[in-house]
């Protein structure tokens, strides 16, 4: 007989990065030991860092134990046929004290083809920007493929790309192919297919503590950019008080604005397990009779076979939802 599901938080897995920094520490009081803490990822099921579960009867079970008991009942009837005892979405905190390298991602089919991974759609939440921090997105004029590697080699590259300055609150939407990187200074919410794929295409020259430049993955990511995307990577959404708001619907994921005032009851009428991650105040959050509480920087996993989420604040909160359609 399985343990009954409830509410589930996972300890957070924390990386160092060479533009990492102190946010998530000092902000998200994330405990830690690194010198530049980068990303937190909340939940993973990638290999080599899967999460494993911080509360409750589950504790000490990883992400893959539950996926492998609980099957449909975790994920959802229709993304159990899809996936398996795969979890489709990769949740993860990033701050970023010094700029990104120029990167993007490949596409499902060619990501499959060269990695056997899935491709990697993701969408930014900025929760903290220091003033005049950016995000590089896309472009700023047409650019093909020969004007590219043209500015590429000659070590010009930020000169041809699309720099947006950012605020508390700000989203994009990041498709596979889109070239971009999370500019100094912004600490952010992350959701993202199951994948670990980056092509890096420019890191600002920079080297290890070894003195080594980083790898960069050139031949490979000439043919997986999108030289020619729709200016559509700013999402708008409305803020409306206990009312979940669409920021960025997708095939991979959908993500709604949850502002909470008050307690609220919802529904899981969707065939998919439910992620809330806390970008602001506190939140307690019950199914099937047990309460999680979560906290800003904190995010709860609420298995698909618990239909009735009852979720209750004491402060003005606010929460992304996350589920598949």
């Amino acid at each position: 007989m399985n343990t009954p599901l409830y509410p589930i938080k996972f300890h957070p897995i924390l990386k160092d990065k060479i533009w990492g920094g102190n946010k998530l520490k000092t902000i998200l009081n994330k405990e830690h030991n690194l010198l530049n803490a980068g990303e937190s990822w909340e939940i993973s099921d990638v290999e080599g860092d899967t999460s494993v579960v911080a509360n409750g009867d589950l504790a000490g079970k990883t992400l893959k134990d539950l996926l492998s008991e609980y099957t449909s009942d975790l994920l959802g009837e229709k993304i159990y046929k899809e996936f398996g005892n795969k979890f489709p979405l990769l949740i993860k905190f990033i701050d970023a004290k010094e700029d990104l390298s120029i990167q993007l991602h490949p596409n499902d089919d060619l990501a499959k083809k060269r990695h056997n991974s899935f491709g990697k759609t993701e969408m930014w939440y900025v929760m903290q920007a220091d003033e005049g921090s950016n995000l590089i997105i896309d472009f700023n004029k047409k650019i093909t493929p020969e004007v590219y590697l043209k500015h590429l080699e000659d070590k010009t590259l930020p000169s041809i790309l699309n720099f947006e300055q950012v605020k508390s609150g700000d989203t994009y939407f990041i498709e596979v192919g889109r070239v971009h990187a999370i500019g100094a200074g912004v600490m952010l919410a992350e959701i993202q297919q199951t994948s670990d794929i980056t092509y890096r295409v420019y890191d600002w020259d920079r080297v290890d503590s070894q003195g080594n430049l980083r790898e960069l993955h050139n031949d490979l990511a000439i043919d997986a950019i999108g030289f020619d995307m729709p200016d559509n990577f700013r999402a708008n959404y409305s803020k409306t008080e206990n009312t979940s708001n669409v920021m960025v619907s997708c095939p991979y994921f959908t993500t709604h604005f949850l502002p909470v005032t008050k307690t609220i009851k919802k529904q899981n009428s969707q065939d998919s397990f439910i992620i809330y991650m806390c970008v602001k105040g506190q939140v307690e959050i019950e199914a099937n009779g047990f309460k999680t509480k979560a906290k800003m920087g904190e995010t709860v996993l609420v298995p698909a076979s618990l239909k009735d989420i009852t979720i209750h604040t004491e402060t003005p909160s606010e929460l992304l939802e996350v589920y598949i359609k």
